[in-house]
């Protein structure tokens, strides 16, 4: 039986998701004597190593600032809060969030379809957010209340973005004519898939087929013999990486021996340890590579080495910089849900943006941030960069 399925451990799942936790870097430090952030994610479930991603980001800049005598004297504790990038549990958690007034500002949530389902709340009671990863396109015009403020912003880029970069990526640098896509059958799989699709048809790469996937998933073997039956060049996989583990590994035992593509969804270590031989020539896109970081960057790669004796990730990097976003807004205005929002709105220019370890961070009226897009690639068991980056 799954975790997912199992009766006892989702009321254990649920009892966690109402539950904070993980005080961070306060010592003994009294209630009136610090500042709180909520960073809801997974951190159960078939997403949890994304959630650990997040965790791992936001600690150290906490961790960071409250060495450094923390914010106008007050330390600044993260509040973690389980979604497992459920929905349900998403809206759940927002209520919580949104009637907790300690609580000044979110860093999350992780996945689009959770995002997207906590926004209603955020929006209506207002309560400022920034997601490091979702990346659904549809949270640019659902984000804001009826006076047209925008509540959720973002240091990612987004689906129609790396959807099409993909695409292109697969014609005109690698050159491959025809690609089957399969993908999950949620906001994110579907918006990827969608711009991938729109951007393939006007630059005449092949889509010879779509099959798509519930999440939680263990075979995959019926969708991969019809897309096999169409002889692609590539497969596209539009999801995250537990399922698009196996459904490499399954693609691979039925002679299915292509290059596969994907998003940031798969950017995770799990996806290889999953997959073994199978994830090998997997592409995928990252808004940071660690390759090409800033001194500031590589600064912050050793650091994380340093801290958790593994390889740094997009994600943890995207929320260590969102949640330095976050906390040199409460510097600014205070601990203040609306002032913590004009702050965000107001960083609509370069000469206003945040200089982070991904970059430079600022928002445009929806707020969307403008990021580069690198590709990695699965070579030896390792995550490395692509030889072919497009220029």
């Amino acid at each position: 039986m799954s975790v997912r399925n199992s009766k006892f451990v989702k009321l254990a799942v649920l009892a966690c998701a109402m539950v904070t936790f993980s005080v961070v870097g306060l010592g003994s430090a009294h209630a009136e004597d610090v500042i709180k952030i909520a960073v809801p994610s997974p951190f159960t479930g078939a997403e949890a190593g994304y959630g650990d991603n997040i965790k791992a980001g936001v600690a150290m800049k906490v961790e960071e600032v409250n060495k450094a005598g923390g914010v106008n004297g007050k330390q600044i504790e993260a509040v973690y809060l389980d979604e497992q990038c459920d929905p349900k549990e998403a809206a759940t958690v927002s209520t919580k969030i949104a009637n907790d007034k300690d609580l000044a500002v979110i860093v999350g949530h992780l996945c689009s379809s959770a995002h997207l389902a906590a926004l209603p709340t955020y929006v209506r009671i207002g309560v400022p957010a920034i997601s490091p990863t979702a990346t659904n396109v549809s949270i640019s015009d659902k984000n804001k209340d009826k006076k047209g403020r925008v509540w959720s912003f973002r240091n990612v880029y987004r689906d129609d973005f790396q959807g099409g970069f993909l695409a292109e990526y697969i014609a005109k640098v690698l050159g491959l004519k025809k690609v089957a896509v399969f993908y999950e059958n949620n906001d994110y799989g579907i918006g990827l898939k969608t711009a991938f699709v729109n951007k393939a048809k006007e630059i005449g790469l092949d889509v010879v087929g779509e099959e798509a996937y519930m999440k939680g998933a263990q075979d995959f073997t019926p969708q991969l013999t019809k897309l096999k039956s169409m002889d692609p060049q590539a497969l596209f996989i539009a999801g995250y990486y537990a399922e698009g583990a196996l459904i490499a590994d399954q693609a691979k035992k039925m002679g299915l021996n292509v290059p596969k593509f994907g998003a940031e969804g798969l950017d995770n270590v799990d996806y290889i340890k999953l997959a073994g031989d199978a994830a090998e020539d997997t592409y995928m896109t990252t808004p940071f590579l660690a390759e090409t970081a800033s001194d500031k960057g590589k600064a912050f790669i050793e650091a994380f080495k340093a801290r958790y004796d593994r390889d740094v990730d997009y994600m943890s990097a995207n929320a260590y910089d969102a949640a330095g976003i976050v906390i040199e807004a409460i510097s600014e205005v205070g601990p203040d849900r609306a002032k913590i929002r004009e702050y965000l709105a107001a960083m609509d220019s370069p000469e206003k943006a945040y200089d982070g370890v991904t970059g430079v961070t600022y928002f445009d009226a929806k707020g969307d941030s403008q990021k580069p897009a690198f590709v990695k690639m699965v070579k030896g068991g390792a995550f490395v960069p692509a030889e072919k980056q497009m220029k």
